[in-house]
Parts: structure tokens; C-alpha cells; sequence
């Protein structure tokens, strides 16, 4: 054994958590130690003894009696006290023993390096159930087929990577081992700090959730980083994310966003990605940050840090030279920002400050010849200006420009100013600016060395600061005022008896009904005559669909009949619609007809709907309907429940929220009272377990209201194979 210096004096963690043994170790075994060149048994062992972090290190090797020079012993139990921690580095098949030895011995903590589970089969899968429930309770996990975890603030490197990372306040998580070296070695050459360095491999045990809520609570990191393939224990994840995510960023990159890479990701950790679309809006749900590239995952870490969160998405850009402000611009609009209107008080003062051929407008042409000066006087207007929601300064070295004296002018009127607004420049260059961009990285100004990255970059900051608005504001949820919920019951339970997992259009309607919902009214006939009456009763011009206990998509076997204004032609269009079913699909899936108004109203066709996601439960939908929505697929995606702050960013995230205000000469729609039935129906989908999905298209919006003009409802199979068991509370 070797006994380490004392550790830093100042530890990680402070009071027990169940994942210090693991990160605050005063004892660490080795199993499968060597000193076979290469393997990942003597890498690990050397790095622990090569960076001393305060704690004893054990070999375990039944066939040596050193390793290293250090003592070694046979097993776990032969050790004089029980490690805090065990990395085990041994073949798979040999594994669960030694996890059994480990909770035999009292060991609270293992890191499972070794490769060979469910990433390859069966054989696999069995390995990591053993595992499980071996340890269940007993003992945390973080593994298999991971490289291990450092800790640079103890110096504790429990990893074979041949590199240690530097000590900062950021908390990086990876699935990728791989991807893990390579920002290690990336972080080294940029000089990035971590609080935490976390390979988590195939998450037997030890998950996102796990993980996001101890680095939550770490006073020494201040952002969280992750590299994500598959989010595992979903719930998990979100509950600790949402919680967290108000007081620290929390930044992603998720793998998998094409069916390519989701595949790739799949067989690479053994575990399903889930629906893309869906990891979206659970991100934004909880206040989680995405992004695409692995640079903006670390530039954003470091703004966030730095600066503060932008209340806008309204940019000024403060340029010396036209086209990178151009180019600035068009990554602003992309990233979903805009750019800032100055107010008159601001024109009137860039006016008297600047050359009479500035630009007059943002982006802030101030002029190839500005010196440290005129970049002061705009940037002091801009941070004055309500108007702006952030700054921009962007330099080009020119004969006429000093770098490093703009960027010290910079620096002074920022700090001089008191100014909330973030502000992010770009030293445009190479060595001519490096001095200057020293400046401004020491005083907390991020520099890029392109404007469109910076650009993009506060573009992130508004998505996030948006998203956490949604976490601040918790307005109530709809009241139960109205509810039927018997009338639901009653209709479930006769589905159910009649072992239907197809709800009719009248019985979906009636549910929808039943929550405040407003829908066509409907009569259903089994008969010509019972048609015809019913026509007579509602009035004409009236609809006829084709009613089914087992059919979802009546348009396919021509089961709608529109437009018909008399008995005459009701009679026809009964006998169309039978003779069609029957044709199509058999006379078994006929039992008669639903007969409903005509409704002429000039309005806009919505779909709403919802489905199970397998690891999230229900989700909502919201977007363009009507015959096309396949074709236009302008749809947004969110978890319920909703409030009425949730419903208005569902609908905001569609192409139709902007007509639905009134375009060209058209009136808007009452949006808060789609707002209001967003609510009722995401209450409908969370209180309904037995629903598996639900579809209204179209909803019919317009200045007259709103109406449900068609509805399917799809019950979970009776067999017990419905795809998620309860929605993930939220609210």
C-alpha cells in the first residue's frame, strides 16, 4: 500500500453525500493492478501514486506481492480497512465477484472501467444485472466502460488517461471516454479549469441526476458541462437539472440528433436516445442549454460565468469595419436574436460623438480610423441604451487601430458604466491583438476571434435566460372547476370492457368535452333515416364521417361526406361512405355514420395532440393541421402539465403563432383562449394514464372561437405493452 500526502486543505465536498467515496476518497484499491506495460490496470495505479491526493492506494493482484513497488494483496478482504473506493480494471466476466466482494468488505464506492456489457449482448446484459443487484443499495456504481473520474481540486486522477486536467469551477460529464481525452488534452492547450472530470460510461448505477445534483451542491463548480449519447433514468435527470439549473448553467451537447448518429450512439453505450424532438423540449422544460458544437460547449460555460444573462434578445454591435458586422448580424438573426433598435436619445448621442458618416443605425459603423476613444464614447451610449439587451464590440486591427489600448478603454467604461447588459467582444487577428484580448479575458470580457461565434453566442445566452423565466415563473395551474372526470371514467371503462383500444369520434369528443374543450356537436345514425333526422335536427349544410369502433383514419376508405345541404343528399352520402367501407375495408368496420354541422367559418387549422415517448411519458404537440400537416410539419413539442406561461412558449415555437396575431388584413385569434385550452388539454393527458394517444385535427381557431372539429383518442394496450408508465411531474 502507499499512503498519500494530506489532502488539500480546503475539501471538495463537506458532510457526507453517498458519491464522496467515490470523489473524496481517503482509500483507493486497485483491482486488477499490474505493471504490464499498456494496460489499463498499471496506468491507473501510476496515476494515483504519480499525483498524490491525500489518500492510501491498494493493489490487488492475487498473483503478485507488488506492484509498483507498493504492496499488494490477493482481494478486498485480505486489505487492513475497507476502501472508500475500488476501480476495478479486470475482464467483465469476472466482475460481479468482485462487486460482491467489494459490498462484503464495506466498500462505498467503485468505478467500473472494464468494457463487455450490454453494449455487447445479451451476455452482457445478464453481467450488468448481476451487478445491479448486487450493489443495490449498498454500494454506488459509476461504469462499466468508462475511463474513470478525476478530481483536480484534491488531485485525485482515477482515470487512464495520460493527462491530468487543471483545477477551475467547471464540472464536466461525459459518456465518451474518448471524448473525454480529447478535451482533456484540449483544455490543457486553452487553459480551462475543472472542479470535476467524470467518465460515466454505461450508467449501471450513477446517472445524470446523480451527478448534476452533487455538483449542484459543489461551492467549487460553477457550471456543468455534458457530452450526452443517452439520458438513461429521465426522470432522475430532470428533477435534479430543473433544480439546479437556476443557480448554475447547465450546458449539453447531445449525440444523435440524426437516425445515423442515434444508431452509432445505441450501439456504442447499449441504451436507447430517445426521440430527439422530444430531449428538446425536456432541455428547455428544465433550463438545460443545447448546443451542437463541443467549442460552444466550454464558450458558453465561460460567458455564463462571466457576464450576466441577457433580460432581451436585442443585440447593439460596436464595429470598426462594415463586414463583420454584416457577418455578425446573420448569425445573430440564425441563432434566434435580434438586432437592437437605438433609441432616439442614443442616435442623438452616437450624433455628437462619431464622424458624420458612421453608420447611423446597428450595427455601429464607428469607422476604420477609431481610436480608443470613439470605441468609449459608443460602447458608453450602448450600455446606457434600455433599448439593448447586450453588446457586441468588434475590432479589426487597421494601420489607424490600437488593440490593445481599445481593449484597456473597453474595459474602464464597462466597469465605469454599471451596466447589466452582457458584453462579448472580438479581437478580429492574430498576434496583433493577443495583448489586447488579454485585457479583456482578465477583466471578464469573453473574446472570440470571429464575430459570428461571438454572435452566436449571445444568441445561447437569450435561449437560456428565456428558458430559466420559464423556471421563475410558476403561474397556477388550471383549476378543477368543470371537470367531468366521471363522464371520462365511464367512457374508458366501457372501451376497456369491450376490450376496444380505439375510442370512437363521439367518445373522444365527449372526453375532450368533459375538460372544457370545445367540440363540433355530433349525433351518431346507424340508419338512412337516423342520418337524415339527425341532419334535419342540426340544420343543413352538414357533415357525415363514417363511424367505426376500429377505424382511426376515415378520409383513406372515403368515410367523409362534406357539404350537404339536403335529405337527399345525406341519403347519398350515407350510402357512398358504406359502400366504400365495405369495399376498403369490410362491412365489419362500418357501424354507421356521425352526422355534424358544416362549419364555415374563416379560420386557421391547428393540430393538437398527444403520444407516449418511451422515456418520458406523455408529450404534447401543438402546430399547423388540417390534410397537410405532414407536408408543412410546423409543430412544436412539450412535456405536460402546462401553464399558462408554458402554453404561450408552445405556441411561440410554431411557424402558425405569427398569423394566429392577425396578418394581412386578417383578425387575430383569441390567444389566451388557446392558451387557456393548451392548459385544460395538457391536464386531460397528465390525469389520463390509460390514454396512450390523442389527436385533434383540426382544431379549428378564428375570431369566433375555437372548436374541436375531429378527434381520436387511442387507449394503452390491455396487454401491458404501452410504451411509458406516467408522465414526469413538472410543474
Amino acid at each position: 500500500m502507499l499512503s498519500c500526502p494530506d489532502p488539500v486543505t480546503d475539501l471538495w465536498k463537506t458532510g457526507i453525500h453517498p458519491l464522496d467515496p467515490i470523489f473524496a476518497p481517503r482509500s483507493v484499491a486497485v483491482i486488477g493492478a499490474t505493471e504490464r506495460p499498456g494496460s489499463v490496470g498499471r496506468t491507473v495505479l501510476w496515476n494515483l501514486i504519480s499525483h498524490p491526493f491525500g489518500g492510501t492506494v491498494y493493489p490487488i493482484n492475487p498473483k503478485r506481492r507488488n506492484v509498483l513497488g507498493i504492496q499488494a494483496f490477493d482481494r478486498i478482504a485480505s486489505l487492513p480497512e475497507a476502501p472508500d473506493l475500488a476501480i476495478i480494471a479486470i475482464p467483465a466476466s469476472g466482475v460481479p465477484e468482485v462487486v460482491q466482494d467489494c459490498v462484503d468488505a464495506g466498500v462505498k464506492g467503485a468505478i467500473i472501467l472494464s468494457a463487455g456489457f450490454k453494449e455487447t449482448g445479451a451476455e452482457g446484459i445478464e453481467l450488468e444485472r448481476q451487478i445491479k443487484a448486487i450493489a443495490q443499495g449498498r454500494l454506488r456504481l459509476i461504469g462499466p466502460n468508462c475511463l474513470g473520474i478525476q478530481n483536480p481540486l484534491t488531485g485525485l486522477n482515477a482515470t487512464f488517461a495520460s493527462q491530468v486536467a487543471r483545477r477551475g469551477n467547471v464540472g464536466f460529464i461525459s459518456q465518451s471516454g474518448a471524448l473525454c481525452t480529447s478535451i482533456l488534452d484540449w483544455s490543457l492547450r486553452e487553459n480551462v479549469g475543472f472542479s470535476a472530470f467524470i467518465s460515466l460510461g454505461s450508467m449501471l448505477d450513477v446517472g445524470w441526476g446523480d451527478l448534476i445534483d452533487y455538483l449542484g451542491d459543489d461551492p467549487h463548480t460553477h457550471s456543468i458541462v455534458i457530452y450526452m449519447e443517452s439520458i438513461g433514468d429521465a426522470r432522475a435527470f430532470l428533477s435534479a437539472a430543473r433544480e439546479v439549473a437556476l443557480s448554475k448553467p447547465i450546458i449539453v451537447i447531445k449525440a444523435g440528433r440524426t437516425e445515423a448518429a442515434a444508431q452509432a450512439a445505441a450501439s456504442h453505450t447499449g441504451s436507447l436516445t430517445g426521440s430527439d424532438a422530444v430531449l428538446d423540449a425536456a432541455f428547455r422544460r428544465c433550463g438545460v442549454l443545447r448546443v451542437d458544437h463541443i467549442e460552444e460547449l466550454f464558450d458558453t460555460a465561460e460567458v455564463l460565468a462571466k457576464q450576466p444573462r441577457p433580460r432581451g434578445d436585442r443585440l447593439s454591435i460596436i464595429t470598426n469595419a462594415g463586414g463583420p458586422g454584416v457577418l455578425a448580424t446573420d448569425a445573430l438573426i440564425r441563432a434566434g436574436g435580434t438586432l437592437a433598435e437605438l433609441s432616439a436619445a442614443s442616435a442623438e448621442a452616437l450624433n455628437g460623438a462619431l464622424p458624420a458618416h458612421w453608420s447611423h443605425h446597428n450595427p455601429i459603423d464607428i469607422l476604420g480610423d477609431a481610436e480608443p476613444a470613439r470605441f468609449a464614447q459608443a460602447l458608453k451610449t450602448i450600455l446606457a441604451d434600455p433599448d439593448s439587451d447586450g453588446c457586441l464590440v468588434v475590432l479589426t486591427p487597421q494601420a489607424m487601430t490600437d488593440p490593445t489600448k481599445t481593449a484597456q478603454a473597453v474595459v474602464d467604461t464597462w466597469r465605469a458604466s454599471g451596466s447589466t447588459q452582457p458584453i462579448l467582444a472580438s479581437w478580429m487577428g492574430g498576434a496583433e491583438v493577443d495583448e489586447g484580448e488579454d485585457i479583456l479575458n482578465r477583466a471578464g470580457i469573453p473574446t472570440y476571434r470571429y464575430p459570428d461565434q461571438a454572435a452566436r453566442l449571445f444568441g445561447l445566452l437569450w435561449q437560456h435566460s428565456y428558458a430559466l423565466k420559464g423556471l421563475y415563473e410558476t403561474p397556477a395551474l388550471t383549476t378543477n372547476h368543470g371537470i367531468d372526470r366521471a363522464t371520462v371514467a365511464t367512457i374508458l371503462q366501457v372501451a376497456q370492457t369491450e376490450k376496444r383500444d380505439l375510442l370512437t369520434e363521439t367518445e373522444s369528443k365527449a372526453v375532450l368535452a368533459a375538460y372544457g374543450i370545445p367540440v363540433v356537436p355530433t349525433q351518431i345514425a346507424a340508419t338512412v333515416e337516423e342520418a337524415i333526422a339527425a341532419a334535419d335536427t342540426i340544420g343543413y349544410p352538414v357533415v357525415l364521417k363514417l363511424y367505426s369502433h376500429t377505424l382511426t383514419h376515415k378520409t383513406d376508405v372515403g368515410g367523409v361526406q362534406l357539404n350537404l345541404d339536403s335529405s337527399h343528399a345525406v341519403a347519398r352520402a350515407f350510402d357512398r361512405i358504406l359502400t366504400s367501407v365495405t369495399e376498403k375495408a369490410g362491412a365489419e368496420h362500418f357501424q354507421g355514420v356521425t352526422v355534424q354541422p358544416m362549419i364555415r367559418v374563416d379560420g386557421y387549422e391547428l393540430i393538437l395532440g398527444s403520444s407516449q415517448d418511451p422515456q418520458f411519458g406523455p408529450v404534447l404537440v401543438f402546430g399547423t393541421g388540417g390534410q397537410l400537416v405532414e407536408v408543412f410539419q410546423d409543430s412544436a413539442i412539450a412535456l405536460p402539465p402546462l401553464n399558462s406561461t408554458l402554453a404561450r412558449r408552445l405556441m411561440e415555437n410554431t411557424l402558425i403563432y405569427k398569423a394566429l396575431q392577425g396578418v394581412r388584413g386578417r383578425q387575430a385569434i383569441d390567444l389566451d383562449a388557446l392558451e387557456q385550452l393548451l392548459v385544460q388539454f395538457s391536464q386531460l393527458v397528465a390525469e389520463q394514464p390509460a390514454i396512450e394517444s390523442i389527436d385533434i385535427n383540426p382544431l379549428l381557431a378564428s375570431p369566433n372561437g375555437l372548436l374541436s372539429l375531429d378527434a381520436r383518442v387511442i387507449l394503452r394496450s390491455q396487454d401491458g405493452s404501452s410504451l411509458a408508465s406516467s408522465s414526469i411531474p413538472l410543474a
